[in-house]
């Protein structure tokens, strides 16, 4: 099983009406974005984060690893707007000469990159927060109820299986060449990552058309239904994503009346 499939199935959030932690989600993701400020972007992390692992029982460490993907390319992102090029080094908090011109790092600079950075993270953990909750089948069920097409239901079911072949494929291939020192060198590296690359292409068209057949062999008509799980649901249950969110509301007001500052 798919690691994060696994921990979605093991989590203590299981159990809730995925309806309810999809509208959860989205909402503090969007209130996040409409806030535009680092102070509630980290408020965010910090409780998305603390419901993920205290809550729903995910370990630190593999929460941790999940951030550091994007992590590494938000760092990346954020450096273009950290670092900017002008004709007088008076603007910047320090700088480098550079062909005639000054390379460095200006305050407004440098508070966006925090903001956009923060904001990001954010909304990244309130996705972990779902996925690493929600298996696929009950969010696929969710979306069903909101009135999805069942096309996009359908590309999301079976994109989402087809990621994961390819990875598997992938590694099985590369396991084999690295067992006969297909990286050995330079120059056999390049010749082994050919191959593997068409290698893998061949191979994960074999695959999906036998999970295509083998679909087919159990009469699909071209709309994935599954078993689901039943949950008791209410007018109650959604109390607590509004009353949360309706806090970060207050919270952003308060934030830009009190704060003046970029950061903020």
């Amino acid at each position: 099983m798919i690691n994060v499939d696994r921990y979605a199935y093991r989590s203590r959030y299981k159990q809730i009406d995925p309806l309810v932690k999809l509208v959860f989600t989205v909402l503090t993701i969007f209130v996040c974005l409409w806030a535009d400020s680092a102070v509630l972007a980290l408020i965010v992390l910090l409780t998305m984060s603390l419901f993920t692992v205290i809550g729903g029982g995910i370990p630190v460490s593999v929460f941790s690893k999940l951030l550091l993907v994007p992590f590494t390319f938000l760092i990346l992102a954020v450096i273009t707007i950290i670092f900017n090029l002008s004709g007088s080094s008076d603007y910047f908090l320090f700088s480098l000469p550079l062909c005639g011109s000054y390379l460095g790092v200006t305050q407004v600079g440098l508070f966006l990159a925090a903001r956009l950075f923060l904001k990001a993270l954010a909304a990244v953990s309130c996705l972990y927060f779902l996925s690493l909750s929600t298996p696929l089948v009950a969010l696929l069920a969710a979306l069903r109820r909101l009135k999805v097409p069942v096309l996009l239901l359908e590309l999301m079911a079976l994109g989402y299986r087809f990621v994961f072949i390819l990875i598997e494929t992938a590694e099985t291939l590369l396991t084999a060449q690295q067992s006969r020192l297909g990286y050995a060198g330079l120059k056999a590296g390049y010749h082994s990552l050919g191959a593997l690359a068409a290698m893998l292409l061949v191979r994960s068209f074999r695959r999906g058309d036998a999970l295509f057949t083998a679909l087919e062999a159990r009469c699909y008509s071209g709309e994935p239904r599954v078993l689901e799980d039943r949950y008791i649901t209410s007018k109650a249950a959604y109390l607590l994503p509004l009353g949360f969110n309706a806090a970060l509301v207050l919270a952003a007001l308060l934030i830009r009346r009190l704060g003046g500052e970029l950061f903020l």
